[in-house]
């Protein structure tokens, strides 16, 4: 017997299936009296630190790392591993502590890109050799794919309306947009479209005034940026990305519908391709506003024979 589980201890356990069954098996030994402690410690820790450190350590280490390929390979990982946990009834007792600890990263990411983006927006920092721009420029990038790659996790998770508020109340990061080259700044715009898709599939559901805030705050840059995301970015994909940003904006009430409609007609209108194409939004809005207004619009009609434009798939 003791030879056996000297074996078992040395010996790899090939894939889960048959890691279950050793496992199981010693269990039983252990049942009944056998001492069986050194193959179980490859499965179970004595050590009583909380898994809440380890997985604070983990995403420190991803969030931080400078190597493309490994940091790309581990986020899918982790994201994949993060998503096993969500379906075993034993984890939901650590779902807070782990989205916590996500927020927290997620607030570090949002003060750093700020401080990189006002010394971007210095306007000193463009006489600046490459040597002393090329850096801020590669950890705006870095910090703005941490933010996507977080929000992907919370989405997952259910747990990203909060991530909304937070994007929505970045006036000051918005305002800065405008000051840096579209080529430094465009990966924060990505954030946003990541957060429109999500709120038009209903991943994510942020209050009224959240919707309406995230909207006047960002889809001004989202637009400005619109032309160098669909060439610039290979993940970027226009026809979900419009779907989102419209059905957000059908959401709100009709008055704020049509507000935000009618200034992106007016940008639809100049830039062309190089703007959200939202004719389908359009076209549900006019419906509710002209052809059947519901009741409780008084000072509202139906138009005679109105005819809406067919719109072109994209």
């Amino acid at each position: 017997m003791q030879s056996c589980l000297e074996y078992l201890e040395a010996v790899p356990w090939v894939g889960e299936e048959e890691e279950e069954k050793v496992v199981s098996s010693v269990l039983r030994l252990q049942s009944e009296g056998i001492g069986v402690t050194p193959v179980l410690k490859r499965v179970s820790s004595d050590i009583s630190k909380p898994h809440k450190d380890t997985f604070s350590h983990i995403l420190e280490l991803v969030l931080k790392s400078n190597e493309e390929r490994g940091r790309r390979e581990m986020k899918s990982v982790v994201l994949k591993l993060l998503r096993e946990n969500n379906c075993l009834p034993s984890s939901s007792g650590s779902v807070d502590s782990y989205n916590e600890t996500i927020y927290g990263s997620c607030r570090s990411c949002l003060d750093s890109i700020l401080i990189l983006f006002k010394q971007a927006a210095e306007p000193e920092f463009s006489s600046n050799s490459t040597d002393c721009r090329e850096p801020v420029v590669k950890q705006m990038v870095l910090e703005a794919d941490n933010l996507s790659w977080m929000l992907e996790i919370l989405t997952d998770r259910q747990a990203a309306d909060e991530f909304a508020v937070m994007w929505a109340s970045q006036q000051e990061l918005a305002s800065l947009h405008t000051k840096l080259p579209i080529v430094s700044r465009h990966h924060v715009s990505c954030v946003t479209a990541k957060l429109f898709v999500g709120i038009g599939k209903g991943e994510l559901l942020p209050s009224k005034d959240t919707r309406n805030l995230l909207l006047q705050t960002w889809l001004q840059p989202l637009i400005n940026d619109y032309s160098w995301l669909q060439h610039g970015s290979r993940s970027f994909d226009r026809k979900v990305v419009e779907e989102g940003i419209g059905r957000t904006i059908l959401t709100l009430p009709l008055e704020e519908q049509q507000s935000i409609l009618l200034s992106w007609l007016g940008s639809f209108l100049k830039s062309g391709d190089n703007c959200p194409n939202l004719q389908r939004a359009f076209e549900v809005w006019w419906r509710r506003t002209f052809v059947r207004p519901y009741a409780g619009s008084g000072n509202t009609r139906p138009l005679d024979h109105v005819t809406t434009p067919k719109v072109t798939e994209q």
